[in-house]
């Protein structure tokens, strides 16, 4: 959920530096439909009571849904911001695919947020992760909503969709000017 600390922040740095938000109206995203299901099939998964009916294939639709969703962004690199996002997509999905499927944690970030539930869930404890350095090695403090472990690949997925918005917002029409005059 470390996303939804990204939007929030890029529509602030929008604004602060003098965008506004009919700027994200004229976003030309492509590929939008597989992005939502893609997304959505990463909320089905990691939510109760769903978590426990797909344990044995959860993996795999993780892996699926996470590709999705790089696929699209990989569509949308000429937004700008869109590269850093796909960055940082690509660094989770490389930890997931080489972790089988789980995206590792470190355990004491994990047992800060009370993690470890017992469904599928996207992260895990390993003793030994492939790609350590692309893991869940840091979390959120556990009294902010949706707090989460979370990766590089999601600081770079935030920072992407934060930029994303600011530059999209600078990039709105100029307001009319009083008087109507141009």
């Amino acid at each position: 959920m470390f996303i939804l600390y990204a939007i929030p922040l890029g529509i602030v740095a929008g604004y602060l530096s003098g965008g506004r938000l009919d700027g994200l109206l004229a976003l030309q995203v492509r590929w939008t439909p597989l992005i939502l299901v893609g997304i959505v099939v990463q909320l089905a998964i990691f939510s109760e009571p769903i978590d426990g009916l797909v344990e044995p294939a959860g993996p795999a639709l993780y892996m699926a849904s996470t590709t999705a969703v790089l696929l699209a962004v990989l569509r949308n690199v000429a937004i700008p911001g869109m590269v850093v996002v796909a960055v940082g997509a690509a660094s989770n999905l490389a930890a997931i695919a080489a972790n089988g499927g789980w995206m590792p944690a470190d355990a004491l970030a994990l047992a800060s947020i009370g993690g470890g539930g017992t469904g599928y869930t996207n992260s895990i404890v390993v003793a030994d992760p492939a790609l350590r350095p692309l893991t869940d090695l840091w979390a959120l403090p556990a009294w902010l909503p949706f707090s989460n472990v979370f990766s590089i690949g999601d600081v770079l997925i935030g920072a992407g969709v934060a930029a994303t918005i600011a530059l999209a917002m600078r990039r709105s029409s100029p307001a009319p000017r009083p008087g109507g005059g141009s």
